[in-house]
């Protein structure tokens, strides 16, 4: 009998990082997908891209609507109350014997706390990073310990998951998968590029994405202008291609200034998503990577191409030599953008792997042993050496 493995996805966040292990999973001799879509993937304002998951072909077997309308504190938290009932409820049907998840988004700690009661064992890919810049650190570390198994990214990653208690025997440094998709994508012409997004490439382009930062004692509304005020700057000479924020406390007001600023410049456009194929063309087309997504530290130096990161919201995170930190000031952005634009190309080094991530994975999940013990972990000390 195959093993059943749920995997959850909450949006585009975390669908491109699991895309390429969900096909390994459906190709298994060992293992059967379950696939539950949830939270962005489900809103209009996000783009309802649980319609995208099924034109890739994948059979999604549950949909979890949790996501409120407000993206206040109380909203936020009510979305995980409700999304945890919801969960409680997904689980009863499809009886999975794994849940599989990837990050650390509110969600994605309902669907673990949810897994925990029902005594479902959890696979955790992304544990162990450090972002401190936002409540996703506590939810990540939050939710390695309601885990099983550690599907880390990085080197740090994995000591501090060992830190944790975790028994080093089931933390795995395998890198991200998302870079399996990276390596493996069909590129494709600016030009066609440009046909399917509708959009005219300048000399120079560069892709703006920018979060809510959770933790910050600034204004959401404060750091936006600022950060708005510096691409005007280069607004008649740059193409700038934005992806819209995430559904974090804060996401609709940095959405709607960027709605307005896009509607007020020719060479600008914006998106609520793309899809993670013309999302890669994109960074595979553009200069830089601009904004305080984990993806220009993930995915963009596999492209070896630079990122200027705004702010703390990815405070801690391993980085590689093409990421340019900066402050939320105007002044520092613009000297920023100006140094990424005189960036020379060079063999930039993925600190987050250089891809065959799924297959490792897929090994694990069809081999690792299900005790009748299993979910009685051990603390184990660790002691750095």
């Amino acid at each position: 009998m195959k093993r059943r493995i749920c995997v959850i996805s909450g949006g585009r966040m975390d669908y491109g990082h699991l895309f390429k292990v969900m096909k390994s999973i459906e190709k298994s001799k060992k293992l059967e997908l379950l696939l539950v879509a949830t939270c962005m993937h489900l809103s209009p304002a996000h783009g309802n891209t649980y319609k995208k998951i099924k034109e890739d072909g994948f059979k999604v077997s549950k949909k979890i609507e949790c996501l409120l309308s407000s993206d206040s504190s109380i909203g936020i938290a009510k979305s995980v109350g409700l999304a945890t009932v919801s969960f409680a409820e997904v689980y009863s049907d499809l009886k999975p014997d794994m849940i599989l998840i990837m990050g650390d988004r509110f969600e994605i700690l309902a669907a673990v706390q949810a897994a925990l009661f029902a005594k479902i064992p959890v696979a955790h890919i992304g544990g162990g990073d450090s972002t401190e810049g936002a409540f996703d650190e506590s939810i990540r570390h939050s939710i390695t310990k309601m885990s099983h198994i550690h599907f880390v990214t990085n080197h740090a990653a994995y000591k501090r998951v060992c830190q944790l208690g975790e028994d080093p025997s089931k933390v795995f440094n395998f890198g991200s998968p998302t870079i399996d998709y990276i390596l493996d994508n069909e590129y494709i012409s600016k030009a066609e590029l440009e046909s399917i997004i509708n959009f005219k490439f300048l000399k120079n382009n560069f892709l703006f994405t920018y979060h809510p930062v959770t933790l910050s004692n600034s204004s959401n509304e404060h750091d936006i202008k600022k950060i708005l005020l510096a691409l005007e700057h280069f607004s008649d000479t740059c193409g700038i291609i934005i992806t819209k924020s995430n559904a974090d406390n804060g996401g609709h007001l940095i959405n709607s200034f960027i709605d307005e600023f896009a509607s007020c410049h020719e060479n600008v456009i914006s998106y609520n998503s793309l899809g993670q194929f013309i999302y890669y063309n994109l960074l595979n087309t553009v200069d830089f990577m601009i904004g305080n997504s984990s993806s220009g530290l993930y995915e963009m130096p596999s492209f070896n191409k630079p990122t200027i990161n705004i702010g703390n919201r990815q405070k801690a995170r391993e980085r590689s030599v093409s990421i340019f930190d900066t402050k939320v000031e105007t002044k520092d952005i613009i000297s920023s953008i100006e140094k990424a634009l005189a960036f020379k190309k060079t063999n930039v080094v993925n600190p987050y792997g250089s891809g065959n991530t799924s297959e490792k994975i897929i090994e694990v999940l069809e081999n690792i042993e299900l005790s009748n013990n299993f979910l009685q972990k051990e603390f184990h000390n660790y002691y750095s050496s």
